[in-house]
C-alpha cells in the first residue's frame, strides 16, 4: 500500500463511496463485518446490492440486527453468492434459528481474537464502522471494540465507514487511518436497542437477586440480564463496579446515580470495563469521550483469568432452559434474545475463582405461553453451554437454589423446589424414573409451595449474620444436622422424648412444606446453599379449630439472644396473612423458655394444664 509522509494527505486519498469501496470485494473472499449496533450499515447495503455479481463469499459476524438481510440472501441463493458464520446470536425467534443453525459457529468469546490473528480464520476484507480521526490520525471503533479490533488489524483489506455520529470511545479501540485501505465517509444514525417489556416473573428474579449481591461487587450482566427489574434489584447497593462484555442503558443509568462508582473493583478501579454497547443514543452519547468509560477487546474482557483478579465478581446471565442436573442451554428465544455460547462459559468461570465471586443464571420457569416447563428432566437435542459442574446459583421466580458441591439427588430437590408448582410432579416423576432420587422420597405439600421470600430477613449475633427464612426442600439435610446438635434436654423439649435418630420423616413436614397451612422457619449461618441451620420454628395448621401449633427448637449456642422470638414473630406473622385463627404451643411446665418466648407476642395469651404439659394459645383478634 502506497502512503504519503502525512496521515491527512492520506485520508483524503482513500476516499471512496461505499459502492466504489465494494468493489474491493473479490469472489471467495471471508469478509468481516463490524458487530451488533455498530454494524457499517451504508457498506453493508453496497455489499447486499453487490452480491449479485459475487460468488463464494462468507461473511464472518458476531451479532448482527439483520437491518440488511444478509441472511435470506444466503437462504435465496441456497449460499452460492454468500455464507454465513455467526459467533453469536442475536435478537431472533426459534423458528428463524432453526431454519439457520447451520450458520452458528460455537466458540467462547476470549477465543474468537487470536482465531483471526493466527490466521486460523484468515479475514480478506473487514467491513468496520470509526469515528473521525483525531489531531494524529487515529480512529475510534466506537461501541463495538469486541472482536473487530483483531479482524481489523488481522484482514488483508480494510474498509472504514466514517461516521460522525459514531462516538469516540477511550481504551484499547483505535485505528489509525494508515491502517485503513478504504475509506467511506457516510453520516447515519447508529443501530438502537430498546428497552424490554418487563414482567412480573422477571420483577420477582430481580428480588431474589437482590440478596445474593454485596456492596462492592463488580458485576457482568448479560444483554438479557439487562433489565428495569434488575436496575431495581440493585438500586439500594453501594459500590459496585463493572467488567462485562456489554454496556447498557441500565448500566448507564446505575452509574448516574452513584450506585456503580468501580471504586472497589480491585483491578481496573474506576473504569467500565466492557468491549462494546448495545442501547440507546443516550447511551452512545455517555460513552463519547468518557475517562470513566475503558474498551477492551474480547479477548482480555472475557479473559477468565482477568475475570477473577476483581472483587466479588458477579456474573449475571439468563438461561433459555436447565436441566434437573444443572445443565444449561442458552440459545436464543423470543425471551431470551441474546444467547449462545458467547461469554457465559467465560464469566461463569471467571466469576468463581475471584475472591468472594458468584455465577447468577437466571431463568424463567416456563416458556412465554405457559405451557413448556424451562426447567427439564435432561437437555436434549440442544447445545449444553453451561456444563453441570459450572453451575453455581439458579434463579427463577420462585427462588434460589446454588447447586455448586451438590449429589445429583439434591440437585434435582433444588431444581424442582424452583420450577413452576404445575410441572414439579411430572418433574419428580421423571426424576424418580432416571434413578436420580430414591424412589421412597416425595415432596410432600412442597409439590404447589410457592416460597415466601417477604419472609426473608437477616440479623446478627455475636459477629455472625444470621439469615431467617421460611425452609426449603433442600434444606432437609440441614435441619438433620440440626437436630443431631442439639443437647439432650433441648432434644426432649422439641420432641416430648429422647430421641437420639431423626429419619427422613422427622423431616418431611419441615422442609417440605406449602407455606400455608404448614411453614417452618429457620435460622441459617454461613454461605448461602452451604450455611448451617442453628434454629428451626415450626407452625403446623390443625384444622378442626383453624389454629396453628407451634414448636421450636434452638441450637444452644444462640439461645437466649432473641431468635426464638424473631422466629416466632414470622409465623405469627405468615398464620395471621393466611387466615388462621391463632397459635398454640404444648410445653413442659419447666420449659420457662417457651413460655416466656410465647408472652412475647402482642396478643392475650391464655395457659392450661393437663397434668402433663401446658398448652399456650392465643388468638389474632384478642390483642394483649
Amino acid at each position: 500500500m502506497s502512503i504519503s509522509s502525512y496521515w491527512a494527505d492520506n485520508y483524503i486519498d482513500k476516499r471512496k463511496s461505499a459502492v466504489e469501496a465494494i468493489r474491493h470485494i473479490r469472489p471467495g473472499q471471508r469478509v468481516f463485518i463490524s458487530s451488533a449496533c455498530s454494524e457499517p450499515q451504508e457498506l453493508v447495503r453496497a455489499l447486499s446490492d453487490a452480491t449479485g455479481k459475487l460468488t463464494g463469499l462468507e461473511i464472518v459476524r458476531m451479532m448482527c440486527q439483520e437491518i440488511t438481510p444478509l441472511t435470506e440472501i444466503a437462504n435465496q441463493s441456497r449460499d452460492l453468492s454468500l455464507n454465513i458464520r455467526t459467533i453469536y446470536l442475536g435478537s431472533v425467534g426459534d423458528e428463524t434459528i432453526a431454519r439457520n443453525m447451520r450458520f452458528v459457529t460455537p466458540l467462547n468469546m476470549s477465543d474468537v481474537p487470536d482465531l483471526f490473528k493466527s490466521k486460523k480464520l484468515p479475514i480478506n476484507v473487514a467491513l468496520v464502522h470509526v469515528s473521525p480521526p483525531d489531531d494524529f490520525g487515529w480512529m475510534s471503533l466506537g461501541i463495538s471494540v469486541d472482536v473487530t479490533l483483531a479482524a481489523t488489524l488481522s484482514a488483508e483489506f480494510v474498509i472504514a465507514q466514517v461516521n460522525q455520529k459514531m462516538p469516540r470511545v477511550l481504551g484499547q479501540s483505535f485505528i489509525h487511518v494508515n491502517d485503513v485501505d478504504v475509506i467511506v465517509e457516510h453520516e447515519e444514525d447508529l443501530i438502537t436497542t430498546a428497552p424490554k417489556e418487563t414482567s412480573e416473573e422477571a420483577a420477582q428474579i430481580g428480588q431474589h437477586i437482590a440478596r445474593l449481591i454485596e456492596d462492592g461487587s463488580t458485576l457482568q450482566i448479560g444483554l438479557d440480564a439487562a433489565s428495569q427489574p434488575t436496575v431495581q434489584a440493585l438500586k439500594k447497593k453501594n459500590d459496585l463496579g463493572i467488567h462485562s462484555q456489554y454496556l447498557t442503558d441500565d448500566i448507564m443509568h446505575l452509574y448516574a446515580q452513584g450506585i456503580i462508582n468501580n471504586r472497589k473493583k480491585g483491578f481496573n478501579e474506576g473504569k467500565l470495563v466492557a468491549s462494546a454497547a448495545i442501547g440507546s443514543h443516550n447511551l452512545y452519547e455517555f460513552i463519547n469521550d468518557n475517562p470513566a468509560v475503558d474498551f477492551r477487546p474480547s479477548d482480555y474482557v472475557n479473559d477468565p483469568f482477568i475475570i477473577a483478579q476483581h472483587n466479588r465478581m458477579v456474573s449475571m446471565n439468563v438461561a433459555k432452559a436447565i436441566d434437573l442436573t444443572g445443565q444449561v442451554a442458552a440459545e436464543a428465544s423470543p425471551r431470551t434474545f441474546y444467547a449462545g455460547v458467547s461469554g457465559i462459559p467465560d464469566f461463569v468461570r471467571g466469576a468463581r475463582r475471584s475472591s468472594g465471586g458468584k455465577s447468577i443464571l437466571m431463568l424463567f420457569s416456563t416458556s412465554s405461553d405457559g405451557k413448556q416447563s424451562n426447567v427439564v428432566p435432561m437437555l436434549r437435542d440442544t447445545a449444553v453451554v453451561v456444563p453441570r459442574g459450572d453451575v453455581q446459583y439458579v434463579v427463577t421466580e420462585y427462588g434460589i437454589v446454588n447447586l455448586f458441591g451438590k449429589s445429583l439427588q439434591e440437585r434435582v430437590v433444588a431444581m424442582i423446589s424452583i420450577a413452576h408448582p404445575d410441572f414439579r410432579e411430572e418433574l419428580f416423576d421423571a426424576a424418580k424414573k432416571a434413578g436420580m432420587i430414591g424412589p421412597e422420597r416425595n415432596l410432600g405439600e412442597a409439590i404447589r409451595g410457592v416460597y415466601p421470600v417477604r419472609l426473608e430477613d437477616t440479623i446478627e449475633i455475636d459477629g455472625d449474620q444470621v439469615t431467617i427464612r421460611p425452609s426449603k426442600p433442600v434444606d432437609e439435610r440441614r435441619i438433620q444436622e440440626h437436630y443431631y446438635g442439639l443437647e439432650k434436654n433441648d432434644i426432649f423439649s422439641r420432641f416430648f422424648h429422647d430421641k437420639t435418630s431423626f429419619s427422613r420423616s422427622d423431616l418431611d413436614s419441615v422442609a417440605q412444606t406449602d407455606y400455608v397451612k404448614d411453614l417452618s422457619i429457620v435460622a441459617v449461618v454461613g454461605e448461602f446453599g452451604f450455611g448451617r441451620v442453628i434454629a428451626v420454628g415450626e407452625s403446623m395448621l390443625l384444622l378442626h379449630n383453624n389454629m396453628a401449633e407451634v414448636a421450636f427448637s434452638v441450637n444452644r449456642q444462640y439461645q437466649g439472644k432473641g431468635l426464638g422470638r424473631r422466629i416466632l414473630g414470622k409465623l405469627a406473622e405468615a398464620a395471621r396473612e393466611n387466615g388462621i385463627a391463632g397459635l398454640l404451643a404444648y410445653t413442659a411446665p419447666n420449659n420457662r423458655g417457651m413460655i416466656q418466648l410465647f408472652k412475647t407476642l402482642p396478643y392475650k395469651v391464655k395457659t392450661s394444664y393437663d397434668g402433663e404439659g401446658i398448652t399456650l394459645t392465643c388468638r389474632f383478634d384478642e390483642l394483649a
